[in-house]
C-alpha cells in the first residue's frame, strides 16, 4: 500500500483496506472511498475527509482531532475515538459506535446521530446544534457546556449524563430518559419534556419543571 500516494489523495478507492496504525496525519482524502475500511489506531488529525464513504469502517481509538469529518460514517466503529475540536457538520453518523469517544468541542450542528451508540462520550463543549439524536444512548455522556438547541433528542437515553450549562433551547425532549442525569443550571426554554422521565435528575438552576409525580432533584 502506497501511503504517500493515499496521503496526497492520489489514491480515493480504498474501500476495505486495512490501514491500522498508520500515520495520515494531514492527509487529503476528500471523496474517496474507505466503506468497510480497517482504520484502528490511525492517526488522520487534521485530514480532509470532507464527502469521503467511510460507512462500516472500524476507527476504533482512531485520533482525529481537527479533522474535516464532513462525511458517511453510517454504522461505522468510532469507538474510543477522538475528534475534538474537529468539523463534522452534517455528518451521517447514524447507528455508529461511538462509545467512551471525544468530541470536546467539535462542530456536529446538523450531525444524523440517531440510533448511535454514544455511552459515555465526552463532548463537552460540543455544537450540537439542529442534530438528530433520536434514539440515540447518551448513557453517562459528558456533555457539559454542549450547544443543543432545537436538536431532536426524542426517544434517547440520557441516564446519569451531564448536561450542565447545556444550552437546551428548543430541543425535543420527548420521551428521553433523563433519569439522574445533571441538568444544573441548563438553558431549556422552549424545549419539549412531554413524556420525559425526570426521575433523581439535577434540574437546579432551569426554567423546567416536571409534572407532578416526578421524582427529581
Amino acid at each position: 500500500m502506497d501511503i504517500a500516494a493515499i496521503r496526497a489523495g492520489t489514491v480515493t478507492m480504498l474501500a476495505g483496506v486495512n490501514l491500522d496504525d498508520q500515520d495520515l496525519a494531514n492527509a487529503f482524502l476528500e471523496r474517496s472511498n474507505l466503506a468497510g475500511a480497517s482504520l484502528v489506531g490511525v492517526d488522520l488529525s487534521h485530514a480532509c475527509l470532507k464527502g469521503s464513504r467511510l460507512d462500516g469502517a472500524n476507527l476504533l481509538g482512531a485520533q482525529l482531532l481537527q479533522i474535516d469529518g464532513r462525511a458517511n460514517f453510517v454504522g461505522a466503529n468510532l469507538m474510543q475515538s477522538d475528534f475534538s475540536h474537529g468539523d463534522l457538520r452534517g455528518s451521517n453518523l447514524r447507528g455508529c459506535n461511538l462509545m467512551s469517544a471525544k468530541g470536546i468541542q467539535a462542530a456536529l450542528s446538523g450531525a444524523f446521530l440517531s440510533g448511535a451508540n454514544l455511552t459515555g462520550v465526552n463532548f463537552a463543549g460540543a455544537d450540537l446544534r439542529g442534530a438528530d439524536l433520536r434514539g440515540a444512548n447518551l448513557n453517562s455522556a459528558n456533555l457539559k457546556g454542549a450547544n443543543l438547541a432545537q436538536a431532536d433528542l426524542q426517544g434517547a437515553n440520557l441516564s446519569e449524563a451531564n448536561l450542565e450549562e447545556c444550552d437546551l433551547r428548543g430541543a425535543n425532549l420527548a420521551g428521553a430518559n433523563l433519569a439522574g442525569a445533571n441538568l444544573l443550571c441548563a438553558e431549556v426554554q422552549g424545549a419539549d419534556f412531554t413524556g420525559a422521565n425526570c426521575d433523581r435528575a439535577c434540574l437546579i438552576g432551569t426554567d423546567f419543571t416536571p409534572p407532578l409525580g416526578s421524582n427529581q432533584s
